[in-house]
């Protein structure tokens, strides 16, 4: 009996691997998520080492910001539903 699985590319059906796939998006949700965090502290800091005027302060608070926005979004599900 003939084998009719497909073995030539995506386009035409093959078997796709989804681990890699699944993989590929956590990898995603993890950079937009961390991202988004540095961004918003870096954009706080600033603000706030243009109005106070120290950039030390101004440095502690991005690291303060980096680690609650890390602590706030540490349960962010990195899974395909």
């Amino acid at each position: 009996m003939a084998d009719h699985t497909p073995t030539g590319p995506l386009e035409l059906g093959a078997d796709m691997e989804y681990s890699e796939h699944e993989k590929t998006y956590r990898m995603f949700v993890q950079f937009a998520k961390w991202g988004t965090i540095i961004c918003a502290a870096l954009l706080v800091a600033m603000a706030f080492g243009f109005f106070a005027g120290g950039f030390f302060s101004a440095l502690v608070l991005f690291i303060v910001v980096v680690a609650g926005g890390g602590y706030v979004l540490r349960d962010i599900p990195a899974h395909i539903t």
